[in-house]
């Protein structure tokens, strides 16, 4: 098997043949637009003091979780690490159980025992959020290899960090999968920063896409601001996948706008930076201006999108912070997985 890689993937030219039609990019933007209000009134809240723990925002990478769940079938699986509320809303998990989970609450998904790293979701096929750097990709490829051994079609998506992918157990799933031909699609979602630590201190090598190589495996870099190259990519590494053909690793360039953390002031970045990344390459931005172009959807109708998906969020917290804590019952619970 060959490798593939190339230059960084840009978004299709609308009206080619794997363009997405104007309602599916109206869905789209819906699905960004979401996340990052959400993410916004997490933030709030964790502000108030009424999540605690640990508390990891998605802002700014919304078009590569939206972009590649625009590419996954009923009965795939997905797996990602503790920067996770934005890929459980993209696998369709009801914000309300999301936001009752950040608060610790009984209605949550993990019945408040989780918080926001650890909530998981057999219903839509999510199976967390993780709290130990680069822990979730042998899950994953775990996840990929029940997907061959049912013979069920499905297969599964491996989100990680950048600081992940330096750990060791990354390479030992990389060569299992490859050796294996076992159906996942491993997402390297370089937001070019490891906690503090930036990609170009903590890699030897910044081609991070290119370590698949020696795996034989097929890599991809793509553009992770823009959805429609997310999507495109997507959609090419899963024919190749479920043909058969075995894991492809993608290297999503993305960036997050908060810093690692809800306690995190990301001093180690200058306002410019982070400024010129806001105006030049939003994701949400860069979709609504196609949306404007194509004129699938006016002023009125941003409006009235904003507005619900605003009610949504806000029902969603009022949800959470009127739900009961968890009886202490709860902590002699899914301790024991009966035979």
């Amino acid at each position: 098997m060959t490798t593939k890689k190339g230059p960084i993937k840009k978004g299709p030219a609308a009206g080619s043949n794997s363009a997405p039609t104007p309602d599916e990019l109206i869905k789209y933007y819906k699905d960004m637009l979401l996340i990052r209000r959400f993410e916004e009134r997490a933030g709030q809240l964790y502000g108030m003091g009424l999540i605690g723990g640990f508390c990891h925002l998605y802002i700014g990478q919304e078009a590569v979780v939206v972009g590649l769940q625009a590419c996954s079938k009923p009965g795939d699986t997905v797996v990602t690490s503790y920067r996770d509320h934005g890929h459980m809303l993209a696998c369709g998990m009801d914000p309300k159980g999301v936001m009752a989970e950040l608060t610790g609450r009984a209605t949550g998904y993990s019945r408040g025992k989780g918080g926001s790293m650890h909530m998981f979701s057999r219903e839509k096929g999510f199976f967390g959020g993780h709290g130990i750097v680069g822990a979730q990709v042998p899950i994953g490829t775990g996840l990929a290899f029940a997907h061959k051994y049912k013979g069920d079609g499905g297969l599964c998506m491996a989100y990680m960090g950048d600081g992940a992918f330096n750990q060791g157990q990354v390479y030992e799933s990389l060569n299992m999968a490859s050796l294996w031909h076992l159906p996942v699609l491993y997402v390297v979602e370089n937001n070019k920063y490891g906690m503090g630590t930036s990609v170009e201190r903590a890699s030897a090598s910044t081609d991070l896409a290119s370590r698949g190589q020696p795996y034989n495996v097929k890599t991809m870099t793509v553009d992770g601001m823009d959805l429609m190259a997310v999507r495109e990519a997507g959609m090419e590494a899963v024919e190749y996948i479920r043909a058969g053909k075995g894991p492809v690793l993608m290297e999503a360039k993305t960036y997050r706008y908060r810093g690692h953390s809800m306690s995190d002031p990301a001093k180690y970045r200058t306002k410019e930076e982070l400024q010129k990344m806001r105006v030049e390459h939003d994701p949400i931005d860069h979709l609504r201006q196609t949306l404007i172009d194509l004129k699938a959807l006016d002023d009125d109708g941003f409006k009235t999108m904003d507005k619900e998906i605003k009610d949504i969020v806000i029902a969603a917290a009022d949800f959470a912070q009127t739900s009961p804590e968890p009886d202490p019952s709860e902590l002699w619970t899914d301790i024991i997985v009966a035979a």
